[in-house]
């Protein structure tokens, strides 16, 4: 490959910092980087990284909170010709060792506080806070001058939720992601003025590739929060001091819920993104009629395709508020039966793709691949709908849809109808074994007032068709759910599957 393109992730880094070299980049509690101090930082800590004897190719592990260290060390890794691989820091035990060993990770990078969780005999380094942290040493490490990575070199593992089986790992090339961040910024409208909070996790693929990288792309200033915690958001957007903010469903819901909801100053936010998760149509129209200026914009994807594949845009929701969109830029989607054959507009069916922005594969698991890499196009898993104007609704994931007495089911348009009742803060709708109707669909609801199974199933029924509405309905305190706002369905089935 010739030499010297630089399409590659840290590419765009430097390219923002030779454009704009003394804009501030990050702020992240005290510190603040402008992209050139950001740029040098993130080619001393190649140098250490590499000084601890990894080569190009090696898999280096990142188990780590929010910070402008762990932003640094991703960035370094795409510099140095490392591949990072982003870890929950909520894994622990099995889970934690999974991914660690079956990414082959020769070095992880961790927090302090999390270090301890790792399995014996893996090399750490820590990210921040000691003496040997990786910000620690850049001061005395020099610039790294060595050969750039290629374009078609893998850059991540990208590590599926694992809400249905164990997580794979998506094989990300620079090139992949480097067209993904194409994709985010011109769907998602991303400018050099803009001030965005990034709240949810930085191991998550949403919040680093579709909003943090992008950003610094175009030269924006970039706040990180250690958590989306609605005080602190709601104090930075009163302040100023940012505009723009990205939230699974579940983190949206929590703000809307919150008492001084109503009563704060929220006019500066000017953009509000969600996904990861389906946004409930009526939790969406509240948030809309308390904001009626702030633009919303519906993200929807996976890890495997970097992780942004369609948009629904602030002028595109009318008419179509439970719409995930149309593809982005680089993206090509259809929607195919069991066979792969496309089917009429209208007609559900699995959503598949064609995109630059796609993994390379799963790392270390070729079944798996062949499985989802088929025909020449990638099997989403997500049933779908596309209408005759090219706009997608995601029906539900393939797994998720309820055989009630052999008449399929969505769980979402029974949560929908749910949302819709004043008492109901949260739900999620399983299909629980059944011997009259095969699997029995069953509502999953955390109650915020006084309401009753009876009461609940009267209003899903004036709603839905009767044979939509839930035979039962139980009442739980929260929802489980990954770090990344995903309710655990498969945790639902296995909790209650015996009545």
């Amino acid at each position: 490959m010739t030499p010297g393109h630089g399409s590659t992730v840290d590419g765009m880094l430097r390219r923002s910092a030779r454009r704009t070299p003394t804009r501030l980049a990050v702020e992240y509690g005290e510190r603040r980087w402008t992209y050139e101090e950001l740029d040098t930082a993130v080619s001393r800590a190649a140098s250490v990284l590499l000084g601890q004897g990894l080569s190009p190719g090696d898999r280096v592990g990142a188990y780590g909170h929010n910070s402008d260290a762990y932003l640094i060390a991703f960035l370094a890794c795409a510099r140095a010709g490392l591949v990072h691989v982003p870890v929950n820091h909520h894994l622990t035990g099995d889970d934690l060792a999974y991914i660690v060993r079956q990414s082959g990770s020769a070095l992880v990078l961790a927090d302090p506080a999390l270090a301890g969780r790792l399995p014996d005999g893996v090399r750490t380094m820590p990210l921040r806070d000691t003496g040997d942290a990786l910000l620690t040493r850049l001061a005395a490490a020099p610039v790294h001058e060595g050969p750039e990575p290629g374009a078609e070199d893998l850059v991540q593992l990208l590590y599926t939720s694992g809400t249905t089986a164990l997580p794979k790992g998506a094989m990300m090339t620079h090139r992949a992601l480097v067209h993904e961040y194409l994709s985010a910024l011109t769907a998602l409208d991303l400018r050099e003025d803009d001030r965005p909070a990034h709240a949810l996790p930085l191991y998550h693929s949403a919040q680093m590739h579709v909003f943090l990288l992008p950003c610094l792309a175009v030269g924006a200033t970039n706040v990180i929060l250690d958590a989306p915690d609605g005080d602190t958001i709601f104090d930075l957007i009163e302040a100023g001091r940012v505009d723009s903010l990205f939230a699974p469903p579940t983190v949206w819901i929590g703000l809307a819920n919150r008492p001084d909801f109503a009563g704060r100053d929220l006019g500066g936010l000017r953009k509000a993104y969600y996904g990861a998760s389906i946004m409930p149509v009526p939790v969406l129209e509240r948030l809309r009629a308390r904001l009626p200026r702030l633009a919303f914009y519906n993200c929807f994807g996976q890890s495997e395709i970097g992780p942004l594949a369609t948009v629904l845009g602030p002028g595109e929701h009318e008419g179509r508020m439970d719409s995930c969109g149309r593809p982005v830029l680089f993206v090509e989607a259809r929607v195919v039966d069991e066979d792969g054959k496309e089917v009429p507009a209208g007609t559900p069916g699995e959503i598949v793709y064609r995109s630059p922005q796609l993994c390379e594969g799963y790392w270390d698991k070729p079944e798996e691949t062949a499985e989802a890499f088929r025909d020449g196009w990638f099997h989403s898993g997500d049933l779908a709908v596309r209408d005759a104007d090219g706009y997608f609704t995601i029906v539900d994931r393939v797994k998720d849809v309820i055989n009630s007495g052999g008449v399929l089911v969505a769980s979402r348009q029974v949560e929908d109808a749910l949302y819709t009742h004043e008492a109901v803060a949260e739900a999620a709708v399983v299909g629980l074994p059944d011997e009259r109707w095969i699997e029995a669909v069953t509502a999953v609801v955390v109650p915020r007032g006084e309401v009753t199974e009876a009461q609940l199933i009267a209003h899903a029924r004036d709603r839905l068709a009767a044979f939509k509405a839930p035979k039962r309905v139980l009442f739980v305190d929260e929802l489980p759910r990954n770090a990344s706002g995903k309710i655990l369905k498969r945790e639902l089935r296995r909790r209650f599957a015996d009545g």
